[in-house]
């Protein structure tokens, strides 16, 4: 027996699913607007949710990323009267398992509800079964628990996986975490660095050569594909790849066939694909930078890395295990950190990422060796000032009004003020949001426009754009 919601403004409607939920064994709470719906998902385990897209406190959509993070991790059904493509895009892309206009016949909401929960009864099952092999990676976070979740799912087979994300996420060890997880494992995990592969010498790296094949090749050298053979070839910052060589590559990766330079024969290598990027493919492609069926060869299967400042709860952690690490490396003891040395850290925004949190942490360590305990002091300017103009902004708030009508009609907010963090992340979402409103208009709905005016990547926008149900860029186009 499964527990179903539906939150939609229609009684009729609401009473009609009910009762086709309880006719095949499930419980249905039913709820008319998203505060009602809300309250209801916070009160218990929730298996689906049916959720109508126009409802009188807001649109419907904007619910998705808060049914997200429930750790029921519920299916969601969207339903409406009115088709939106666009409103279909961001919901399937948001994890939705389907988008439905009305009217619905009995078949219907029947065939779907079962299979929903046919889907969501598995899903459950494989992550209840998934001991992950995740050494390094750090945190419990919803956002990077999605990440897991994937590699869970993909780490057994044989399809190639690209993994997508700003500079400093991570991507190499979660590439590491795919072949640890995978058959491949007793195998050799090679990595190539596309970025530093010297033009003249590509192919023979690559592909290895043979005595005599040019001037300097003194003996018989394998190449990087024959060295993965029976492991992991992981492709580091991809995007970065001339022309000419993702040529000579495509072949490869299809085939699994390669030709050492000098060589009259070619040879087979079996090896798994891993790809990493911090660049926007599909913009790339589009400029004639990137080949398409490379790409397309590329993108079996993506899995794309939040930035830091999406996993603020994972600081905490990600601060111990490295201050750790730190003091073992460098043979210091180990050093206690104050929680206003972590207020500090989860106050800045990480511009990059996992990456500078560790090499800021190791500055502010052999800074003060002898110290045994972090403080703030030990951190730099930028990072510290970033705190306190979060506090000063605390006592002297903005004028609210300026910023959006949503925070305007907060001001009770003033006098009985939410902790720190939670009113920091209301500030920051609700200017965020409006700025995306404002470049929207300003742009006049053009993505490329946009992308120039802002310098946020494609992928990027459109992921702020899902975070903040601006379900269309249509609207905003001049009429």
């Amino acid at each position: 027996m499964a527990n179903v919601l539906i939150i939609d403004d229609d009684p009729t409607f609401r009473v009609l699913l009910a009762e086709h939920c309880s006719l095949l064994g499930h419980t249905a709470e039913v709820a008319d607007s998203i505060e009602a719906g809300k309250l209801l998902l916070n009160r218990g385990s929730t298996d689906l949710v049916f959720l109508d897209v126009r409802l009188p406190d807001g649109n419907g959509l904007e619910l998705l990323p808060f049914i997200q993070r429930l750790p029921s991790a519920p299916e969601v059904i969207i339903i409406t009267g009115m088709g939106d493509a666009d409103g279909a895009e961001l919901a399937i892309k948001n994890g939705a398992w389907d988008y439905l206009q009305k009217p619905l016949s009995r078949q219907e909401i029947i065939l779907h509800i079962r299979r929903a929960l046919e889907y969501h009864d598995k899903k459950l099952l494989r992550a209840s079964h998934v001991n992950l092999k995740r050494d390094e990676i750090v945190g419990k976070s919803k956002a990077i628990s999605a990440c897991l979740d994937q590699i869970a799912h993909c780490a057994g087979t044989d399809t190639g996986v690209l993994l997508t994300g700003e500079t400093g996420t991570g991507k190499e060890l979660f590439a590491r975490a795919i072949h640890a997880n995978s058959p491949r494992a007793a195998g050799p995990f090679v990595v190539v660095d596309c970025a530093s592969l010297p033009e003249q010498l590509v192919e023979s790296l690559i592909f290895g050569h043979v005595k005599g094949a040019f001037t300097g090749a003194g003996s018989d050298q394998k190449g990087l594909i024959e060295l993965a053979d029976g492991g992991t070839l992981f492709l580091d910052e991809a995007g970065e790849l001339p022309l000419e060589t993702q040529k000579s590559f495509l072949r490869v990766f299809q085939e699994r066939v390669f030709r050492p330079v000098g060589k009259d024969r070619e040879q087979k290598s079996n090896f798994r694909l891993v790809a990493a990027t911090n660049r926007d493919l599909t913009e790339r492609v589009r400029q004639d930078l990137f080949r398409s069926d490379l790409y397309f060869r590329l993108n079996a299967f993506s899995i794309h890395l939040p930035p830091l400042r999406e996993r603020e709860q994972d600081i905490e952690k990600l601060t111990m295990s490295f201050v750790f690490s730190i003091c073992r490396q460098h043979r210091l003891p180990i050093k206690g950190v104050v929680p206003e040395t972590l207020e500090t850290l989860a106050a800045y925004p990480w511009p990059g990422n996992i990456r500078e949190l560790k090499n800021t942490l190791e500055k502010a360590i052999i800074a003060d060796p002898r110290d045994p305990v972090l403080y703030p002091i030990h951190l730099p300017p930028e990072i510290r000032l970033c705190r306190i103009r979060t506090i000063v902004a605390q006592k002297h708030p903005p004028p609210l009004a300026g910023i959006s009508p949503h925070l305007a009609d907060q001001e009770g907010l003033l006098e009985t003020l939410p902790p720190l963090k939670e009113y920091r992340r209301i500030l920051t979402n609700d200017i965020e949001k409006h700025y995306l409103q404002r470049l929207m208009r300003v742009s006049g709905g053009d993505m490329t426009k946009a992308c120039t005016i802002s310098g946020v990547s494609r992928s990027r926008l459109y992921d702020l754009l899902k975070n903040y149900a601006l379900t269309s860029t249509a609207e905003y186009c001049p009429k």
